[in-house]
């Protein structure tokens, strides 16, 4: 049959499985009803819940102006999908077109959709891990648990990690008024995502909102009392910190180890696919029948190198997977690639942080417009003669100049003057990213470089 005729039939009649009921996988269901896909759609899902919105969890819903059973994801359509909620995946058999699920049951597939997306690391000490006020946040369980204990009015709260998830929980406990310590092993919050410079007055912010931030050190060690409640934390500069409530915050980990055995390319590095979003097999042999999109792929991207990219990115997860499920119903000539250039955003102690392209890869900063003493600037990151990525503090109606500016290579540093451009602008300066060898939980950009078959990265963090 020609390859038309099977697309008809397939769009007609084909058996589409979604592993992932998550913003990736609800906006690639979504996309391939739009496109005229009437055939069978099975949406499988680890946790009980229909797909929500996770940014919610560590701003409104630990702020109590919401709740996290109303973070729901709107619905752009009806599905009519079969939805298999609270059962994991547990396996795939590519050969015979099959995942296996939890309770034993496998479905049939013609092709399939990978959008399992991250979870929090947890602790790494599962004794300590375990004890009453030891928390994570990344899931909507996770949210009302700890919100409950916030509002319960702890005496401290310890936070493991100043990343962007780290300083947000920061934020929320400060304006609730709790106090809060934060630690963190760089030498500066979001460090890791944004470079010293950018950090240094990210560790400004904290401090003036009363945060006893410590930064250079690692947590050795969590104490529990004798009914197996958290009451201290242990440091490596000899300290201790008590406590009754301390949140991990240490980055994630891909969904990625269902698929083991599976032959297909994936690792703790994620789930290694085409610009199209097709998944390679271990040979790095670009499959035609399982895509990948959101938190767990890794694709490689044409404005940075063609290197692999893994992106924990809202705008991301919902671009890939409208672009995966496109190209599931095409052609090849009608497929198209996933070019979206990263973007993020935070808010925190009453800033509106936002970030374009990789700043991660930036070896300069140049502040262009504002100040870094008023904390309201715009900061470009050049790599190799190139803006590679910029972020702004209560700038970001500025962004699309230089998320343009990314697209098109321009040079670094920019060659115009702006209105607004201090001494301190005059040069760029070292951005002041950490050694890239050492384990970090801050960058939401991961570059893998460029096999799609690299299986090779290991966490061991032995003691934050």
């Amino acid at each position: 049959m020609p390859a038309d005729g099977y697309l008809e039939r397939f769009k007609r009649e084909g058996r589409v499985v979604v592993v992932g009921a998550s913003l990736a996988g609800l906006r690639a269901a979504e996309t391939l009803r739009d496109e005229g896909f009437a055939g069978t759609l099975t949406m499988v899902g680890d946790e009980p819940y229909e797909p929500y919105d996770r940014p919610p969890l560590s701003k409104g819903v630990l702020l109590s102006r919401t709740t996290a059973d109303r973070t729901a994801l709107p619905r752009r359509r009806a599905l009519d999908a079969d939805w298999r909620l609270g059962i994991a995946a547990t396996g795939l058999d590519m050969a015979a077109k099959r995942v296996r699920l939890a309770d034993g049951e496998e479905i049939e597939y013609d092709r399939l959709l990978i959008a399992t997306g991250v979870r929090a690391r947890p602790w790494p000490h599962e004794r300590e891990a375990e004890l009453d006020g030891v928390f994570v946040l990344r899931t909507r369980d996770d949210a009302t648990a700890f919100q409950k204990r916030l509002a319960d009015g702890p005496r401290r709260v310890f936070v493991i990690g100043a990343g962007f998830t780290g300083s947000e929980i920061a934020s929320a406990c400060r304006e609730r008024e709790i106090s809060v310590t934060v630690a963190e092993r760089g030498a500066a919050p979001l460090v890791g995502a944004l470079g010293g410079v950018v950090g240094e007055v990210a560790a400004q912010l904290q401090r003036e909102n009363g945060v006893d931030l410590r930064t250079g050190v690692m947590v050795t060690g969590l104490e529990g009392d004798s009914a197996g409640r958290v009451r201290a934390a242990h440091l490596s500069d000899g300290s201790s910190v008590e406590t009754d409530v301390v949140v991990v915050s240490l980055g994630a980990t891909r969904n990625t180890e269902w698929l083991a055995g599976s032959g297909l390319g994936a690792g703790p590095r994620g789930i290694a696919c085409d610009a199209g979003c097709r998944a390679f097999d271990i040979r790095g042999i670009v499959t035609d029948d399982i895509f990948v999109a959101g938190d767990v792929a890794r694709s490689p991207h044409p404005l940075f190198g063609y290197q692999f990219l893994s992106l924990e990115h809202w705008g991301n997860a919902v671009s890939q997977a409208e672009t995966a499920a496109h190209n599931m119903l095409c052609e090849s000539v009608d497929r198209r690639p996933h070019m979206w250039v990263p973007a993020f955003w935070s808010s925190q102690f009453g800033v509106n942080i936002k970030s374009v392209g990789v700043p991660s890869m930036g070896t300069e900063i140049l502040i262009s417009q504002g100040s870094l003493a008023e904390r309201r600037f715009v900061g470009v990151y050049g790599y190799q003669g190139r803006v590679i990525g910029a972020v702004t503090f209560d700038q970001a109606r500025w962004l699309p100049f230089y998320e343009h500016l990314i697209e098109t290579t321009a040079p670094f540093p920019p060659p115009f003057p702006t209105v607004d451009r201090r001494p301190e602008g005059a040069r760029p300066v070292p951005a002041d990213f950490p050694d890239p060898s050492v384990p970090t939980h801050g960058p939401t950009v991961t570059l893998s470089g460029y096999s799609p078959a690299d299986r090779r990265m290991t966490f061991t963090p032995g003691r934050h």
